[in-house]
């Protein structure tokens, strides 16, 4: 459209409306996990603000089926594909194919810098494990020859893998033992196994490490089923849930860590977005926060969506 004004012809630039495009956001985590909601919740209003088409999925641990999905995906001409890694490595081949076919493959949440992602958003897991075992010796709550029980949903997956392996580099100089044990994903199993453990364990105990938000959020229960006070041993770890910041609050757990779910999502699918307009990102974006008693009430407030 073009106006004349005054003998000069002004052109006026009509805006073009995107073309709706469709996103695969693909998790191998389970949708019965807490903050795995949160992260949905992201990759939901992601969609809803854009327009564009995010199709969604959960794999609850299952490499095999999560790689197959995640080629049905590149079959189908994703215009994009956001993705958490269920296990280092297991991606590889998938992110190479992606490649070839020119989709922007995005990961999010778990790491795993060897594989082509074009981007990763999320925690840097080893990063945040360190921290913890580093908290724990700095606030005196652990000291030489002590055992650090470290709880985890999945025996194997890449965020607990990670995560023992930035705190073992704390806790090894220093001469404190630990063990890692496996819990499921089932709130119930989970609640059982460490009463188990923790009954049978109690008296060498000195510090817990939360490895997952299930575990973590769970503290409390075992705590109060096999009669061990707040604080009588100091927890940390993950703190993604309103359970967990409740934790926090009541004493249960030192330190927790907030991983910023919705927005990890959020800018993962915008990363992919921009990718797929031919705008490379060239870049990670790290997300995260350690909070305690005096700054849990602001995640609880985000948790809880007021």
């Amino acid at each position: 459209m073009a106006l004349v004004y005054c003998g000069v012809i002004f052109s006026l630039l009509t805006p073009v409306v995107a073309q709706a495009k469709t996103y695969y956001w693909i998790s191998h985590g389970s949708p019965a996990d807490p903050v795995w909601t949160y992260f949905l919740a992201g990759a939901k209003q992601w969609a809803a603000d854009t327009g564009n088409t995010v199709k969604t999925s959960f794999f609850n641990g299952d490499v095999a089926a999560q790689q197959e999905a995640e080629r049905e995906a590149i079959a189908a001409k994703a215009d994009g594909i956001v993705t958490s890694s269920p296990d280092p490595g297991s991606l590889v081949k998938i992110a190479q194919e992606a490649n070839a076919a020119h989709i922007p493959i995005i990961n999010f949440n778990t790491p795993d810098p060897t594989a082509s992602f074009n981007a990763y958003v999320g925690g840097d897991n080893v990063v945040f494990g360190r921290h913890w075992a580093q908290y724990l010796v700095d606030h005196h709550l652990i000291k030489a020859g002590d055992f650090v029980w470290m709880p985890v949903e999945v025996p194997g997956a890449t965020y607990g893998v990670q995560e023992e392996q930035g705190a073992a580099s704390v806790l090894k100089p220093l001469g404190i033992t630990w063990e890692v044990t496996d819990s499921t994903l089932d709130q119930a199993e989970i609640i059982s196994r460490m009463s188990d453990y923790l009954t049978a364990h109690r008296q060498k105990i000195k510090a817990i490490i939360g490895l997952g938000d299930l575990v973590q959020g769970s503290i409390k229960r075992v705590f109060d089923q096999v009669g061990v006070k707040p604080g009588e041993i100091p927890v940390i770890g993950w703190g993604d849930s309103l359970d967990t910041t409740q934790e926090v609050l009541d004493g249960y757990v030192v330190a927790a860590q907030w991983q910023d779910p919705q927005a990890t999502s959020y800018v993962a699918l915008s990363l992919a977005a921009m990718a797929a307009s031919g705008i490379p990102p060239g870049f990670n974006v790290i997300t995260g926060a350690l909070y305690d008693k005096t700054t849990a009430n602001i995640y609880a407030k985000i948790l809880s969506g007021k």
